[in-house]
């Protein structure tokens, strides 16, 4: 039985860098469908569930302080690599169809919590509101409302739950819908050109990145903690409500500086996504270590609202298809930026070519700017029909 602060973290960093370390030796592609990231959670929970540590004091600290000091910092690295310059070379076209997917999302969301809410828990409308980060940015997003909006973390094996099973089986679905691209194309009366020509341009200035050093890693780690230390002090002085509270501010903080300095030499420096990768992973894991199974008395009613969210959002990105002439590769990767974030928009972009891969890859990071603040609208909208 761990009561120690520091063996607790010790075993947290171990579980998470294990399982990591399993994914990137063994390639399986049971991770392309469910993520290192998703283990993590259900593997610490796990360990929470049999006991493995208590809540001591010493582990309550250690908690409480990794957590509201680490969460600024990795908003704030992983925004790094979303500079808004090198999205918007991505064409008029593809980001009418990121923001129609982000929209979509939003939609399924309100739509489906306005035909289940009255069979969930009151305050059900705030692990919704961490997923629709989640799916319109990526598993940093909903990190960053999860503790923007106190959902305890209990409550987060929901969001997981759905965030896995629900994402595995659509990401299923759309690599399998590859070889009827033609198809589509033509019955929406698609063209594709542009897209070929934006994804060789990006792929030759991806060649050009250079290796993570000493000195860049120092720097990023170092300006990302001055942030999360800025950010939650300049926090202190904002208003507050019921809705924005401090925590909510020191997310909204973090985010602004992060858009903002991917736009400035801090951002060519590299090792900011592997620095901010590595808060992320520790964070779920701590929010992970706080929950156990025996507290998803509701899950199967949360995966059948996650399927029916998609449904809703499926269906809208097919109709404006054929109203905007778009594509099935842009609607595929738009959806999956969202719902699946950096680790599996390339993939589906590889299955179309190797050469589109820096669209998905651009087309995520869009997704870590837009994700926070539009879960946050989703969450309000949410609140607002739980009553």
């Amino acid at each position: 039985m761990v009561e120690n602060g520091f063996a607790y973290l010790a075993v947290l960093i171990f579980v998470a860098s294990s399982i990591v370390l399993v994914e990137k030796k063994s390639r399986h592609k049971f991770f392309e469908y469910l993520p290192a990231i998703v283990i993590i959670y259900f593997a610490v929970m796990l360990l929470s569930t049999f006991g493995l540590w208590q809540k001591s004091e010493s582990v309550t600290a250690t908690y409480k302080f990794l957590k509201s000091n680490l969460l600024p910092a990795m908003i704030f690295l992983m925004l790094l690599s979303a500079d808004m310059r090198e999205i918007f070379k991505l064409g008029k076209k593809m980001l009418l169809t990121f923001f129609l997917a982000s929209t979509s999302i939003a939609i399924g969301f309100i739509g489906t919590f306005t035909l289940f809410h009255t069979y969930f828990e009151p305050d059900a409308w705030k692990a919704f509101a961490a997923l629709s980060g989640s799916w319109m940015g990526g598993t940093g997003n909903m990190v960053a409302i999860q503790g923007a909006l106190n959902l305890p973390d209990s409550a987060m094996g929901y969001t997981l739950l759905i965030d896995s099973i629900d994402y595995a089986i659509w990401v299923m679905i759309l690599l399998a819908l590859v070889p009827f691209a033609k198809t589509f194309n033509v019955w929406s009366n698609a063209n594709t050109s542009i897209i070929d020509e934006v994804g060789e341009k990006l792929a030759r200035k991806e060649e050009n990145k250079k290796p993570i050093n000493f000195i860049s890693l120092s720097i990023l780690l170092g300006s990302s903690l001055l942030v999360s230390v800025l950010a939650q002090y300049m926090a202190s002085f904002m208003p507050t409500t019921s809705f924005l509270t401090t925590t909510t501010w020191i997310v909204i903080i973090a985010t602004v500086a992060g858009t903002l300095f991917a736009m400035t030499p801090l951002a060519k420096m590299s090792g900011g996504s592997q620095l901010g990768n590595m808060m992320l992973y520790l964070i779920v894991a701590l929010i992970a270590s706080r929950a156990n199974f025996t507290e998803l008395t509701e899950a199967p009613l949360y995966i059948v609202a996650g399927f029916v969210i998609i449904a809703i959002h499926a269906s809208i990105m097919i109709l404006f298809a054929k109203i905007f002439k778009l594509d099935l590769f842009s609607l595929g990767v738009a959806s999956l930026a969202n719902i699946g974030g950096v680790a599996s928009a390339p993939i589906l972009a590889s299955a179309y070519s190797k050469a589109l891969i820096p669209i998905g890859v651009l087309m995520a990071m869009m997704g870590y700017i837009v994700g926070t603040f539009g879960g946050l609208m989703v969450g309000k909208v949410l609140e607002m029909i739980a009553g």
